[in-house]
């Protein structure tokens, strides 16, 4: 019954993880990682004896460790595809920013404004947007 039960969550989820993907609440790149994760539970729960014998194969007694080592790779390396892609984003971000100081300046070189040096001059919603 528990096998039974898993499997159907993981359809479910795998169901759920399209239709935010198709809707665009969920980027592609990211629902992926979570199809996988939906399909490795449907397969646990509706073929549980592919896992045993993956396990047995493996030299694993107990094959629930193997879906628990599996799990945590998993998750491990998820995170380190977030860290990256969060690092990549900041980098960007900074990149970004400089390059709107810099069009600033010239466009008020263009207007003939001298360059103030106020820092609680109002850059409007770049600002407003960086300090939330």
């Amino acid at each position: 019954m528990v096998a039974l039960i898993t499997g159907i969550i993981g359809i479910v989820t795998a169901a759920t993880i399209v239709i935010l993907i198709r809707r665009d609440h969920l980027h592609v790149r990211y629902g992926l990682w979570w199809v996988i994760a939906a399909i490795a539970f449907a397969m646990l729960g509706l073929f549980p004896a592919l896992f045993d014998n993956i396990a047995r194969y493996m030299g694993i007694a107990y094959s629930p460790v193997l879906a628990l080592t599996i799990g945590a790779v998993i998750l491990v390396l998820k995170i380190l595809v977030m860290d990256i892609e969060r690092s990549r984003n900041a980098i960007r971000l900074h990149r970004l920013i400089q390059r709107i100081a810099l069009l600033e300046s010239d466009l008020r070189e263009m207007q003939g404004k001298p360059r103030e040096a106020d820092p609680d001059e109002d850059h409007g919603e770049l600002d407003d947007a960086l300090h939330k």
